[in-house]
């Protein structure tokens, strides 16, 4: 299906987002951790560089989540019986979003930790 206007598009890409927030837990939880950063970034009041280093990993986060999403829907679509190749490709691509959100974890506590230790001392 190819979409006809940048409107379709966009339409088609809010309908993704849209989905991933209704129907993924983890994207609900993606969201919640991600609002956390930002109050806590805003409260600790980050440089301008910091932010862009979280919004880089927390992105990352995001496009690994939706993309395992994609991932797996594809799988199921073409493999509707358990075959050990279709395990496979679902175990990895989960474990890209387990890696991005581990490497998220460390940049997160890497910026954020110091001056919020500083902040409650």
């Amino acid at each position: 299906m190819t979409s006809e206007s940048r409107g379709d598009s966009l339409a088609y890409a809010l309908a993704g987002c849209a989905y991933m927030l209704r129907y993924q837990k983890n994207t609900r939880i993606l969201a919640l951790a991600s609002a956390t950063v930002l109050v806590v970034g805003i409260w600790l009041e980050i440089e301008r560089r910091d932010w862009a280093t979280l919004a880089l990993a927390s992105g990352l986060v995001w496009i690994g989540e939706f993309t395992n999403a994609a991932i797996e829907a594809t799988v199921n679509l073409s493999a509707p019986q358990l075959h050990p190749l279709a395990r496979v490709a679902k175990d990895v691509a989960a474990a890209a979003v387990l890696l991005a959100a581990l490497m998220a974890t460390v940049v997160g506590a890497l910026i954020l930790l110091p001056p919020l230790l500083n902040r409650l001392a």
